[in-house]
């Protein structure tokens, strides 16, 4: 496996967010103009994109936020996840990020508790699903 980083988003990542997020899990508004100026990561197996997220500076909260973190069905159970949040992690230490949060999926919760990330704030939706924010601090 392989990690590429993209200025713009390519269209192997949309490819991977319309299939999951559009798709399997039935999200409509997927693409917004975070897209426009964020980092994104593709996790390449061979010359085929298994997964994808994006990270970005919030300059409001002065925070980095990962996000959009997707893997192909096939993919899935091989701690790609895991993997494109440390490669994301280490763009955001390379940049001097020194935290990094994310708004995970509630049902996802435990995946990004394993990874290092606890909860803060009170639980909201995004598009009818409950979310949380998510936060961690890089050593």
């Amino acid at each position: 496996m392989r990690t590429v980083v993209y200025d713009d988003l390519p269209e192997e990542a949309r490819k991977i967010r319309e299939m999951v997020f559009m798709q399997e899990q039935g999200f409509e508004e997927e693409f917004d103009t975070i897209d426009d100026y964020a980092k994104h990561l593709i996790l390449f197996d061979g010359e085929v994109a298994a997964g994808t997220c994006r990270f970005f500076l919030d300059r409001e909260r002065k925070q980095y936020v990962i996000g959009r973190i997707a893997v192909l069905r096939q993919y899935r159970g091989q701690h790609l996840g895991a993997e494109l949040l440390e490669q994301a992690e280490i763009q955001i230490k390379r940049a001097g990020g020194e935290t990094v949060i994310l708004h995970a999926q509630k049902q996802a919760e435990p995946f990004y508790e394993k990874q290092g990330y606890a909860e803060y704030g009170a639980p909201d939706f995004e598009e009818g699903c409950p979310h949380v924010w998510m936060f961690k601090k890089l050593n």
